[in-house]
């Protein structure tokens, strides 16, 4: 406690003292608006925090011996939780998390897309040697699974490889694994049969978790890649959680009313099936999801992605190993620069890319896109859905989600768009996401829960980051608390680290 407090000194210039006291046992965030991340109105009131929780709400009223952080009227909310993140990839690069700090997340949630670190047992207890800035916690990925239980074959495991896989998901599980997470778009995930992942799904329901997809199809088979993940959670018995749900080809633009309906019909029948969402109208992955039939040279398949799902002139590149220059640049210019027609550029750089990843089979993230092809209705549609949180799918490179997603939504679309009100924003950063995670004991500000805390201005927060510039901070982020600890004010952290693991519910918390 003394460590947190001498933290706050060091790093806070905001703090005045109630009175001069030889010990400081707590410390009051005062004068600021509670918005509590369970879609209550908003109040004015302080809160106390001691030893990383929150002790006190309401009508507080420093003691002799406490830090007074004086809060000046901004909104003091929970920490907001990203269902699905990919910022364990910036860990290596620095344990700070900037990235994510600096949008007012607290905990992120990854082993998304059906790749996870494995053992997770091992990332654990690395996390719980050296901390870093934020909470953690991991699904178990179904690719990553396939890779060591059947070499990651391009074909539906043998009930021999599901048992081989079946055993990793259990000691990942036993871990503190929030579940079994797939990737159904991706490869090796794609070549797997529905009742393999049943099966798997039955491990995670064992353990009382739960089941995230990156569905098998976002665009023209959008429909029956949602019924999949229904059947599955139905077979199965585990929540399901849809991953960052799009629509992403114009002939289904404006069909969002059908997707809910096809949810909502699901959760009425049983199925605990949910969803989370970027506020963005462009995505982000590999070259590869470029091609509907998973052959990467189909020119028929690719020229009707590029027709009706993301144009030339929408298509950039993020990464591109083989030949940097090219980062930046969309396709449509790099085919007026070639003089040539866009499918036949990008054939010609999906073979590069591969022949590239052959070369250098150890070296990860060879290359990406990011692709506009969803409508904003659509995004907004689904982003209201009372059963849909809020995540950012990012990591701190290339697509400005990795730093701009959680004050993107406060500022856009509460403040300027007004397509919900802020406590309901919130919420669905916090309340709603600790919900759809298991998780207890963080995601509203309420007495005993962890002090996760966000302090924001409701006026001014928005994204600033963009294609051109990606790592720009958001604005109106004032401070931030993980685990009662100052990580992050003016527009820098503190460096200081005190995220914990968060295992699955029935493990810890």
């Amino acid at each position: 406690m003394k460590q947190l407090l001498a933290l706050l000194l060091a790093t806070t210039p905001l703090l005045a003292f109630a009175a001069a006291a030889p010990t400081l046992d707590s410390a009051v965030i005062s004068d600021v608006i509670i918005i509590d991340g369970t879609g209550a109105p908003a109040r004015k009131g302080s809160v106390r925090i001691a030893d990383g929780r929150i002790v006190a709400v309401g009508d507080v009223i420093p003691g002799n011996s406490e830090v007074v952080i004086e809060g000046g009227g901004k909104v003091l909310a929970p920490g907001f939780i990203d269902t699905h993140s990919h910022h364990d990839a910036d860990i290596p690069k620095s344990a700070d998390m900037l990235a994510v700090t600096s949008q007012g997340v607290t905990t992120i949630i990854v082993g998304q897309d059906g790749v996870s670190q494995s053992p997770l047992r091992a990332l654990f207890a690395r996390l719980e040697k050296d901390p870093i800035a934020v909470n953690l916690g991991s699904y178990s990925g179904h690719n990553t699974l396939r890779e060591q239980g059947m070499n990651a074959a391009r074909r539906p495991a043998t009930e021999e490889e599901i048992a081989r896989m079946s055993q990793l998901l259990e000691d990942d599980m036993a871990a503190g694994a929030f579940g079994l997470s797939t990737g159904l778009l991706y490869e090796t995930g794609n070549f797997s049969s529905t009742e393999e992942v049943i099966a798997l799904a039955k491990v995670s329901a064992r353990f009382g978790g739960r089941y995230i997809s990156h569905i098998r199809n976002e665009g023209f088979e959008l429909m029956p890649a949602l019924q999949e993940a229904i059947d599955i959670g139905r077979a199965s018995g585990v929540p399901v959680q849809v991953s960052h749900i799009k629509i992403s080809v114009k002939k289904l633009w404006g069909t969002s009313d059908k997707v809910l309906e096809l949810l909502n019909h699901a959760r009425a029948s049983g199925v605990d099936i949910t969803a989370d969402i970027y506020p963005y109208t462009f995505w982000q992955s590999t070259m590869r999801a470029m091609f509907p039939n998973k052959v990467y040279d189909d020119r028929e398949g690719l020229a009707l992605m590029l027709k009706e799902s993301t144009p030339p002139e929408g298509l950039y590149f993020s990464r591109f190993q083989p030949d940097p220059s090219i980062v930046g640049k969309s396709l449509a210019q790099l085919a007026k620069e070639r003089n040539a027609p866009p499918v036949d550029v990008y054939l010609g750089l999906m073979k590069q890319a591969i022949a590239y990843q052959k070369a250098h089979p150890n070296e990860e993230r060879v290359e990406s896109v990011i692709g506009t092809s969803m409508n904003e209705d659509d995004v907004i549609h689904l982003m209201t859905w009372e059963h849909t949180n809020i995540c950012s799918d990012g990591v701190s490179i290339s697509h400005p989600r990795g730093h701009g997603t959680f004050p993107r939504v406060l500022g856009r679309y509460v403040r300027e768009k007004k397509v919900m009100s802020l406590e309901e924003g919130v919420y669905k950063m916090t309340g709603l996401a600790a919900k759809h995670l298991g998780i207890t004991a963080r995601g509203t500000i309420a007495e005993g829960n962890r002090a996760d805390l966000v302090l924001f201005d409701p006026a001014t927060i928005m994204d600033r980051a963009t294609l051109e510039n990606p790592t720009a901070l958001s604005a109106g982020i004032e401070k931030v608390w993980v685990n009662g600890t100052l990580v992050y004010q003016d527009r820098r952290t503190t460096g200081a680290h005190p995220g914990l693991v968060i295992r699955a519910p029935t493990k810890t918390e």
